[in-house]
């Protein structure tokens, strides 16, 4: 069965960190490029980052970049996303999907794709103190 398992997710203090994973079953993560997304009820899904196949290029939101990294694990079949000193707009369900025909924009979103391929359930991040 194909598909992506999201895991990680929680309660953290503002200024904390968590990691999300991304796990794939069914099928080689290490070829296909992923995106991590966010979605707060009532808003649209926003573009956290991706990474691309082979290269391992990664890609983020202007609004993120140095907060959060996204990485792979080939051995694992997972991709990660690495999340620091998050803040109160951070909260949401994140979400990993992978992408077919990737390509960066210079504006946000700047992953975008011809298609989207699997999506995972999505895990709960919560920032609170």
């Amino acid at each position: 069965q194909v598909q992506l398992v999201e895991s990680g997710g929680g309660l953290v203090q503002p200024g904390g960190s968590l990691r999300l994973s991304c796990a794939a079953s069914g099928f080689n993560l290490a070829y296909y490029a992923v995106g991590w997304f966010r979605q707060v009820p009532g808003k649209e899904r926003e573009g956290v980052g991706c990474i691309a196949a082979p290269d391992d290029s990664t890609y983020y939101a202007d609004s993120l970049k140095g907060r959060f990294t996204i990485s792979r694990d080939n051995m694992k079949n997972t991709v990660y996303l690495q999340m620091s000193n998050l803040k109160s707009e951070d909260p949401a369900v994140y979400y990993c999907a992978t992408l077919r025909g990737l390509y960066i924009a210079t504006t946000d979103p700047v992953c975008r794709a011809r298609e989207f391929g699997s999506w995972g359930q999505g895990t709960q991040v919560t920032v609170a103190s």
